[in-house]
């Protein structure tokens, strides 16, 4: 157990790394131009927060955790990866189908990022949990 909460740790925080990276440096860019109207000036932490716990919950439980039973890596990136595809599809191509400002250009990207993303912290949970997995 205790090797899963390591896990959980670890993914969470290749996540919220990776991410930060993409929101202050591709968001702005990406972003802001095309949905500045509809985007808070800040945005809510809570809301934030419980986004981030669900969805590593959700990488941990379908991609890190069968994966590490498995003892291969690149099970975690692979799932990880559709994970990622899916649940970013899902939120942008509803946003675009629903919303005046949505643009094809950001649902393309960010449903690739949402792969990338979701494939790379799954694939750095994996590591972190067998490294738990030996250490403790």
């Amino acid at each position: 157990m205790l090797k899963y909460v390591i896990g959980y740790l670890g993914t969470g925080l290749a996540f919220a790394l990776i991410d930060a990276v993409w929101l202050t440096t591709a968001g702005p860019k990406l972003y802001r131009p095309t949905l500045n109207a509809v985007l808070a000036d800040q945005f809510s932490l809570p809301p934030a927060v419980a986004f981030y716990l669900i969805y590593i919950a959700g990488i941990m439980i379908l991609a890190v955790s069968p994966a590490v039973r498995e003892g291969v890596w690149t099970q975690a990136l692979t799932t990880g990866a559709i994970l990622g595809f899916l649940c970013y599809a899902t939120y942008d191509l509803t946003n675009q189908a629903t919303l005046k400002v949505w643009a094809t250009h950001i649902t393309l990207a960010d449903i690739a990022w949402g792969t990338v993303l979701t494939g790379a912290s799954a694939t750095a949970g994996y590591f972190v949990t067998r490294w738990a997995e030996r250490t403790f």
